[in-house]
């Protein structure tokens, strides 16, 4: 039997990123888990973002930011981003990162990760506690090692997912987009 209870935000496991941003406040970095593709063409990522947050009115203002993707071994960073406040601590001295110039964009990439995606907000929409913030995607740069013959190589950038106050490693591929429906195909002649 199922069980019931209030909505939440029951999606697991989510991506851990670290955002860069910097407008006419200092460069900062905060930790989101609520970032996800919203478009295809052009590429739009969505973020979740509380008015509180320091970083809030850094991207209003500047209308740009950086998605910055960690490995699974930088946790620590990005927990310590999630949990202090780029009003009282410079992230990139305490976390020990580099802030290189974005190429497209006033924000800084963070050099220690894998994948820096820089985007343009094109809408900001009010949706309760969090607003949306909506960036289309300008450039994205990637450690050189994570290309292989066959593309991407996802366990070489070794991401961190987030759910309910944890942080994990990726495991194993369990299976390919469209390889069910080859099986069935297969298993039909």
């Amino acid at each position: 039997m199922k069980m019931t209870s209030q909505p939440r935000p029951w999606l697991y496991p989510i991506t851990a990123v670290l955002v860069s941003c910097q407008s006419s406040a200092p460069a900062n970095i905060t930790t989101l888990a609520w970032a996800g593709v919203a478009c295809s063409e052009p590429v739009v990522i969505g973020l979740g973002i509380r008015p509180s947050r320091h970083s809030y009115s850094i991207i209003k203002e500047s209308g740009e930011f950086v998605i910055n993707l960690p490995r699974a071994d930088q946790m620590e960073i990005v927990d310590t981003c999630g949990m202090i406040s780029g009003r009282d601590y410079n992230k990139f001295e305490k976390c020990g990162l580099t802030a290189l110039p974005g190429h497209k964009v006033g924000a800084p990439i963070i050099a220690e990760c894998p994948v820096n995606i820089e985007c343009r907000v094109s809408q900001v929409i009010p949706l309760g506690t969090h607003d949306l913030f909506l960036g289309e995607v300008v450039l994205i740069h990637y450690d050189r090692e994570l290309m292989t013959s066959g593309g991407f190589d996802i366990d070489s950038a070794d991401p961190l997912a987030y759910a309910f106050g944890r942080y994990y490693r990726l495991g194993e591929l369990v299976g390919r987009q469209g390889e069910s429906m080859l099986r069935e195909r297969r298993d039909s002649e």
